[in-house]
């Protein structure tokens, strides 16, 4: 075989260094291979990026035939946001079931065996946990992410999973810095902005941040946030003050920085991707994600020749770009050795092993209410609204499928704010079956709220699971808060449903 030596010069392997692009197929193509021999350290998955775990594995063993120190990046947090489950719904519930349950153990167990199965794919950088407090109920982007509104709480499962998923030998990313919980607005789609003083943002936004600093998360990734406390002109991905002054010097953090998105609207929309790129590399990031949206080789070398650009302008210095590049390579060269010593571990300590995500959604069911066992077939009403992009529209989620399997002859149809006279369809739908509507988030929702009430009042037996943060009053004979809409929050809850409320729970 022959070696073939990159003449790519220093700065623009060093610019290439600081990308993770993400690409399009589901094994490597050749334009990613070649930018990897040119000096690109990171690469990122999506769901367009995975077919089964095996594949995933032939994948980054593509990549690392290149380059075996690749960091293989991935938006895995469990819960409503998966991407190695993006067909069928996680095995594992998200941040607000297990901050519910409050069991820092089981946090650390979740994110373990989280970590393992990424690790057996060839994964090693997760962009996860969330470490927003929740502290904005209307908040569109954040929600069950969170492990809850409560800052302590979210701090120590913060510190928790993060413990966990590097003990597998992955990476963690702690996002969104300096904390996404108390906007109304989505950053996908707009600049949100935070207008909270400086003792506000202290007490509340940077204590989990601190704990995870504290427990050794390797990387931390940025907010596309204006918090005019802290900058009045700069959302924080492209902020001196926020990235180096809070970050690093105040907060002592010496990780990997990566920003959210570049693509994302808060960016793009008001720099450019280039620009803001260029700005967020300037400012202390170390690392800039793209490829959510934009997944294509003509991607990267527009970023990478505006670095590149930027340092030869003078605009970028040349050793802030070097900086940068090199706490990827770092970071690439932990996972290596952090890998190995996970592989030569013992199995997860509770002996649970790869149930430990059913286990954690069933203790984070609450349930309020009573009901008969179920011995007949159901109807299922899913009420639902425009999909959270982070989560996205291809992941499946409500009870439907497990209370179907549980009790054969179960159907289902989805009803929305756009359908005409919800209640009386779902009610011609369903017949003399026991109806059991599934809801996401009816606090944001008033004309969810409004089909309920109406729903109940026709039908008293009616069964409600709430799938997003239960925020609202209580309907229904029977509640059930799964506190988040994982495929085992869904089966946890159809179990509930099945056995009725009159025998203890298995």
């Amino acid at each position: 075989m022959t070696t073939l030596i990159s003449t790519t010069d220093t700065i623009t392997r060093d610019a290439l260094a600081v990308l993770q692009p993400g690409f399009t197929g589901t094994t490597a193509p050749d334009w990613v291979l070649r930018r990897v021999d040119e000096g690109l350290a990171s690469v990122a998955l999506f769901g367009r990026n995975i077919r089964t775990a095996e594949q995933v594995a032939a994948l980054t063993a593509q990549l690392r035939a290149e380059r075996d120190d690749i960091l293989v990046a991935i938006d895995e947090e469990g819960g409503d946001v998966t991407r190695l489950e993006v067909r069928t719904g996680s095995s594992f519930p998200g941040n607000l079931a297990l901050g519910h349950v409050d069991d820092v153990a089981l946090t650390r167990e979740v994110a373990r065996e989280l970590g393992r199965r990424l690790a057996e794919c060839g994964v090693n950088l997760n962009w996860a946990p969330s470490a927003d407090v929740n502290s904005n109920p209307d908040n569109p982007i954040i929600g069950v992410r969170s492990f809850g509104a409560d800052t302590e709480l979210a701090a120590r499962h913060t510190a928790a999973y993060i413990e966990g998923l590097q003990a597998a030998g992955v990476a963690a990313c702690t996002k969104h810095f300096p904390g996404h919980g108390d906007t109304a607005i989505d950053s996908h789609h707009a600049m949100p902005r935070i207008d909270v003083d400086l003792e506000t943002l202290h007490a509340r936004e940077l204590v989990p941040f601190r704990a995870a600093i504290a427990a050794g998360s390797k990387c931390v990734m940025s907010a596309h946030i204006l918090l005019p406390a802290l900058d009045p002109d700069h959302p924080a991905t492209v902020s001196p003050q926020i990235l180096t002054g809070l970050l690093r010097e105040e907060l002592g953090y010496d990780g990997l920085i990566v920003t959210d998105a570049v693509e994302m609207q808060a960016i793009a929309g008001t720099y450019g991707i280039e620009r803001g790129s260029v700005l967020a590399i300037a400012a202390g990031a170390d690392a800039l994600c793209v490829g959510g949206g934009l997944e294509d080789d003509g991607t990267v070398q527009r970023l990478r020749d505006a670095l590149v650009a930027a340092v030869r302008s003078g605009e970028l210095a040349e050793e802030r770009l070097a900086d940068a590049a090199a706490r990827v390579r770092a970071l690439a060269f932990w996972t290596q050795g952090a890998g190995a010593a996970a592989r030569e571990g013992t199995a997860p300590g509770t002996g649970i092993g790869s149930d430990i995500g059913l286990v954690a959604a069933r203790r984070a069911a609450k349930v309020t209410g009573s009901a008969e066992p179920l011995t007949d077939p159901a109807y299922v009403a899913a009420f639902t609204s425009a999909s959270n992009i982070a989560v996205g529209d291809e992941t499946p989620w409500g009870v439907a499928a497990e209370l179907g399997r549980l009790v054969p002859g179960t159907e289902t149809d989805t009803y929305s704010s756009e359908t005409e006279a919800p209640v009386a369809a779902v009610l011609r739908d369903a017949g003399e079956r026991r109806i059991v509507v599934v809801v996401r988030d009816v606090h944001r929702h008033a004309w969810m709220a409004e089909a309920l009430d109406a729903l109940v009042a026709e039908r008293p037996d009616t069964v409600v699971v709430e799938m997003g943060v239960p925020q609202a009053a209580l309907r229904g004979a029977l509640h059930i808060a799964t506190h988040g809409a994982a495929r085992v929050c869904g089966l946890a809850a159809a179990e509930i449903i099945a056995r009725g409320t009159d025998r203890p729970q298995a």
